[in-house]
């Protein structure tokens, strides 16, 4: 029987995987903490644990009519980003799978009439950077499975997509880490407004002060491991716009048991902003 062993909120934000001089040059001399913050998370964390499969849940990867996830056997090229080459560009990745868990999370939908799950093996099948920038940092020796963000699915559809994710597990032999991938509030600054706001303080430069303070109250929920006290302020937050509709947090805690979940998050790294979006690494022990 397996079981999900741990799970976090992570950021996988471009200047993550850029050069440290980049990095410093965005940031007022300094370096972003998220850099370190991602380390230091999986070596304290999730090296230890030692798990057979990371299943991640990528807000970049958007489907429309069912939840969709990876059952290739490998997935392995080189990813240039179309959002913004000139910061990621021909990054190598080789990603072993775990098709038999994408095939039992599929088969928890069968005969419903309230969700559909679809594996899918196709070697064309596009990958995305919530998955690829994570590898350099969290990637060892298992397997990895990505999740899609269905933008039809309302917050019960991400709850049930997580618990019947946490079911297949059980089916299996399989110790499991749940990545949410993803950030908080996300909206940019305007083009000719964007090259101001680049570092990473986020009293100057994250979008709106609300949206810091709305990006605030679900960290601190998130801390002292108050999941239903988010989840009964998602109404609220979204008017922030939450990346991929918060889908990626709403899933992994539907993994976890949904408000049910007292997990406290611990951070590694600060609270910033990136380009005006909320960031943040949050490691929730099981």
């Amino acid at each position: 029987m397996g079981a999900i062993v741990g799970a976090a909120l992570v950021s996988h934000v471009p200047p993550l995987v850029m050069p440290e001089a980049v990095r410093r040059e965005l940031n007022d001399g300094r370096d972003t903490t998220l850099y370190a913050g991602l380390h230091d998370l999986a070596a304290r964390r999730l090296r230890p644990l030692n798990p057979d499969t990371v299943v991640v849940f990528d807000t970049h990867w958007f489907t429309t009519v069912e939840h969709i996830v990876t059952s290739h056997d490998r997935r392995h090229g080189h990813y240039t980003s179309e959002e913004l080459p000139r910061g990621m560009s021909q990054m190598p990745y080789d990603v072993p799978g775990d098709r038999e868990l994408a095939d039992r999370w599929a088969a928890q939908a069968a005969g419903r009439d309230d969700t559909w799950i679809t594996p899918i093996d196709d070697p064309c099948l596009p990958i995305h950077y919530p998955t690829v920038n994570l590898l350099p940092f969290l990637q060892g020796d298992e397997a990895w499975v990505s999740a899609g963000i269905c933008q039809t699915a309302e917050p019960e559809d991400f709850l049930l997509f997580g618990a019947l994710l946490a079911r297949a597990v059980a089916e299996v032999d399989r110790r499991v880490v749940v990545l949410a991938s993803g950030g908080l509030s996300h909206r940019f600054w305007p083009l000719r407004q964007f090259r101001d706001h680049e570092a990473a303080d986020p009293v100057r430069h994250l979008r709106t002060p609300q949206a810091r303070e709305a990006d605030e109250h679900v960290l601190d929920c998130l801390r002292r491991g108050d999941h239903a006290g988010v989840l009964a302020y998602l109404p609220e937050f979204s008017t922030h716009a939450p990346e991929g509709y918060f889908g990626h947090y709403l899933a992994m805690v539907g993994a976890l048991g949904g408000a049910a979940c007292t997990a406290p998050g611990e951070q590694f790294g600060e609270y910033e902003s990136v380009a005006g979006t909320g960031q943040a690494h949050l490691w929730f022990s099981l």
